[in-house]
């Protein structure tokens, strides 16, 4: 507790001094009002680009940040009443063609020719939204938080258009005022333009940027001033049906056809500028492309992101509190075992300083598994603190029934309730090199004794150069968080971090560095159970090509039996110690290439004295930009003693995107794994016939793999519209 302590003011002292003036104040670009109407296709034509300010003259970033960049980029911005308009010439240095994956929405930052922009229309340089696109005119777009981190699962209703020339290619977009959320009544906005050219290797930005930090650091963004407050939205109204039809069969229970037909909607309703409601009634996410599968050879549940649409905007109020293994709430536990029947959510900002979420969801009950109705609820509030911290509160209640239930609630696995409640202070410096987080989360729950605890912190610092990071956490054995994702209870941990960077003047190496980190696990008697340590070198090449080397010591003494290949059903005992080294190495080719791959290989002991040999790679293949096709290989080898002796499984996951426009997509994928003896296919056709409405057809099933026989499988052709009211 002493540490905590110190580590608390600690940052509060840094925070202390880290208010000031904003570190890009002087980099502004001015944005007029037309009364012209924009066409958006690509092309400088109106009288409204010819008289607008331009954003030129970019900073590289990477390589190396020390130097205006060597492509030119030219930025132009205007509105009116109901939209935000951007046109952007991005010139080429290099001759060529352009280098993109593929027509496919929210592409990879790194794979592609792209210019994306960042908006942080409060001014607070934590929260904002992203736009962009590739140079094929696919689109990217994502919600904004923790002052630089992008979610790309949001989507929202916007157009653009990009046309190529031999020494350029031009990219137009219109932003409706109703699509974002901003303050009425100010007149500047935090803004940045970000350029990515592979020919060159070379990322650059408007606002210059420390090539430790990502290009989209709010911390560095230079100022949009507006000639007069932007516009009200006016009514912000969208109601966004959806009828779904298709089709379920569990083949291995032997079941039959299960046909059907639904109908729900979702509704956003702006109250004001910048904050907004969302309703759902009757939802369904059969469109939500499935999980990507991973061989689990783990001790603890895994974590799976959340990609449902509804539960994104504004999600890091919710989702962000606590650290990556000590969540109070996940929404992903909302609808896990039993359908939606309704929910509500609002979330976004009261003023410059305060944020606030609010969300209820209710569930059906499910007779045949025993499973009452429930009912989820979280309220958040964050306030904003000295130049970019902030500090929340966060409750979290899972209700049994809410209304009246019937089914039987004696189960010790269902209590009546679980509740969460906790404090946070997120620490981020003005100059972002000092970042951090503390908090404290209490949880109450009928079949546990007395008030669960769980309480952890970290201090990061990262300069050109040097980076370190302490944290720790406590999590008490009667902490629970039913409608979060805490996997392991009853322990102290202590995870140390450091490493360093070289930059040498190198035509073919732009760094690379050391890096030692440790992760040590005690029980409640201080005990140590878990000793992770590991060391590693990295070198990044100037073709953006990567290499890691590593090697680690692992020590781990069983709190639980546990099966070594998460597959056989043999156990090793509880206390039983174990130690072993390994090493391994990594690479990533260069992105630029028609062809790219990337392998991994791991070699050393295992449990039980025993030696696991991991092998896994990567291809990738485009024909730039319709098609791309990419075969991932997972081959895990483990030498034990028996009964286990030698256990092998192979994971394997061929994936094709075919883009005929940049509004058709065809996604299919296979994933074989046999380590729980699955085949899984899943092909997504989706056709996005206007801005944010879309038919999707999907189909999915499952096989066990000898014989090559189907154990279920599900087809669902959905409608979604989204209407402005």
């Amino acid at each position: 507790m002493k540490k905590t302590g110190f580590l608390i003011l600690l940052y509060f002292l840094i925070s202390g001094v880290s208010v000031g003036q904003k570190i890009n104040s002087s980099y502004r670009l001015n944005i007029q009002k037309t009364n012209e109407a924009i066409s958006i296709d690509g092309k400088l034509e109106e009288e409204t680009w010819l008289n607008a300010d331009v954003a030129t003259d970019f900073f590289m970033i990477t390589p190396m940040d020390t130097s205006y960049s060597q492509v030119r980029t030219d930025v132009r911005m205007a509105y009116d009443d109901k939209n935000i308009y951007m046109i952007v010439i991005n010139y080429h240095a290099v001759e060529g063609p352009y280098m993109v994956e593929s027509l496919r929405r929210d592409f990879n930052f790194g794979k592609n020719d792209n210019f994306i922009f960042f908006m942080d229309p409060f001014e607070d340089q934590f929260n904002g939204f992203s736009f962009g696109a590739n140079a094929a005119g696919a689109q990217w777009d994502g919600i904004m938080f923790d002052g630089g981190k992008i979610d790309l699962s949001w989507d929202n209703k916007w157009v653009s258009k990009v046309l190529n020339y031999d020494d350029k290619w031009i990219f137009e977009a219109a932003i409706p005022f109703k699509s974002i959320r901003y303050k009425s009544g100010i007149k500047e906005w935090g803004i940045n333009f970000s350029r990515m050219d592979l020919k060159t290797t070379e990322k650059s930005g408007w606002a210059p940027v420390p090539r430790q930090f990502p290009s989209a650091s709010l911390a560095y963004t230079g100022v949009l001033v507006w000639d007069k407050p932007p516009p009200a939205a006016g009514p912000n109204i969208s109601l966004i049906p959806y009828g779904l039809s298709g089709m379920n069969q569990d083949r291995q229970a032997g079941e039959s056809p299960q046909y059907r037909n639904s109908f729900g909607m979702d509704a956003k309703i702006g109250l004001g500028s910048a904050l907004n409601l969302d309703l759902t009634v009757n939802p369904d996410f059969s469109q939500v492309e499935v999980d990507k599968q991973v061989t689990n050879l783990d001790r603890f549940e895994l974590f799976f992101p959340e990609r449902r649409q509804f539960f994104l905007e504004n999600g890091d109020l919710f989702a962000n509190f606590g650290y990556e293994t000590i969540r109070p709430f996940f929404s992903r536990r909302i609808g896990l075992d039993a359908p939606i029947i309704a929910g509500a959510r609002l979330s976004g900002k009261i003023n410059k300083d305060w944020r606030i979420g609010a969300m209820t969801m209710q569930t059906d009950e499910v007779e045949e598994n025993e499973i009452n109705p429930q009912n989820f609820s979280v309220l958040t509030l964050q306030r904003r603190v000295f130049a970019r911290s902030t500090i929340g509160a966060i409750m979290v209640s899972r209700q049994a029934g809410m209304f009246d239930y019937t089914l039987d609630n004696s189960s010790v696995d269902q209590p009546d309730y679980d509740r969460n409640m906790g404090l946070e202070f997120n620490l981020a410096s003005s100059n972002n090199m000092w970042t951090g987080k503390t908090f404290l989360l209490t949880s109450f729950n009928p079949n546990t004794s007395g008030t669960g605890i769980a309480y952890a912190a970290n201090l990061r610092y990262a300069s050109g150069n040097l980076y370190w990071n302490w944290q720790h956490e406590y999590v008490s054995e009667n902490y629970t968080a039913e409608v979060g994702y805490v996997p392991r209870k009853g322990f102290y941990k202590i995870n140390p971090t450091i490493g360093y960077l070289f930059f040498p003047e190198s035509k073919k190496i732009l760094s690379h560095g050391p890096e030692i980190s440790t992760k040590r696990f005690f029980n409640k008697d201080l005990e140590q159970t878990d000793n992770e340590t590991s060391l590693s070198y990295k070198i990044r090449f100037r073709s953006q090509s990567n290499l890691t080397v590593w090697g680690s010591y692992d020590f781990i003494k069983l709190l639980d039996p546990f099966d070594p290949t998460n597959a056989s059903g043999d156990t090793l005992a509880t206390g039983s110690e174990h130690r072993w080294n390994a090493w391994g190495t990594e690479y990533t080719s260069k992105p630029q290439s028609i062809f790219t791959y990337a392998f991994a290989a791991r070699v050393g002991g295992y449990y039980a004295d025993g030696s696991r040999y991991n092998y896994r790679g990567e291809m990738g293949y485009r024909f730039q930009p319709y098609f791309s096709i990419a075969l991932n290989a997972n081959y895990n080898e483990i030498h034990l003693p028996e009964p286990w002796n030698v256990t092998s499984f192979w994971l394997i996951g061929p994936r094709l995107d075919l883009t005929l426009t940049n509004t058709f997509f065809i996604t299919a994928f296979i994933q074989y794994n046999e380590q729980i003896d699955n085949i899984n296919l899943n092909t997504r056709l989706q056709w996005r016939f206007k801005p944010a409405s879309d038919i999707f057809l999907v189909f999915t099933d499952n096989y066990l793999p000898a014989p090559f026989y189907a154990k279920n499988r599900s087809v669902a052709l959905k409608f979604t519209y989204w209407w402005n009211i």
